[in-house]
């Protein structure tokens, strides 16, 4: 059996959730229907080095917000596939686009949309506060909860996995 540091010293592809992974799963609407979203500075930190270090980042979220639209734009995260009712298709899809296997691929969620998605990776994450169903799928668990920093640990594990 592979360790934790054997599969991330592998990926070439991060795949996140948003609610509940970049953000704290809260959505805040105005009266006009505008959701705004609280992201944590360093989760983009850590996306942005990640990047640096030559792992492709992507989006895939069930709900379609303008908040995750400027602020992937923001970090230059590319590949942001919003709106998605089929998480596993769409992963499947996107690492045949990129020529990334399953085994080159971590996935980060929080909830049961997200298991399609995190049965299908070489690396399967969920933030802290994750709900149970995930624990069964996933090889590990960060210690911050979705929206406080949990997504600067996956960066900092994928970083320093590839470390001599």
């Amino acid at each position: 059996m592979d360790t934790l540091r054997e599969r991330a010293r592998r990926i070439r592809l991060l795949v996140l959730d948003v609610d509940g992974v970049l953000t704290d799963g809260r959505i805040y609407m105005s009266a006009t229907g505008e959701d705004l979203k609280v992201f944590h500075v360093r989760d983009g930190s850590g996306l942005v080095a990640l990047k640096r270090a030559g792992v492709t980042v992507a989006i895939i979220s069930g709900r379609d917000s303008a908040a995750v639209t400027r602020r992937a734009a923001e970090l230059g995260i590319e590949h942001v596939h919003q709106g998605v009712q089929d998480k596993a298709a769409e992963l499947a899809a996107l690492m045949g686009r990129l020529g990334v296997t399953p085994a080159e691929t971590a996935c980060v969620g929080d909830d049961t949309p997200d298991l399609p998605m995190l049965e299908n990776a070489g690396l399967a994450v969920a933030v802290a506060d994750a709900h149970g169903a995930l624990g069964p799928v996933v090889h590990w668990v960060t210690t911050a909860s979705g929206g406080r920093g949990a997504v600067r640990e996956v960066c900092d594990l994928l970083i320093n996995a590839r470390a001599p």
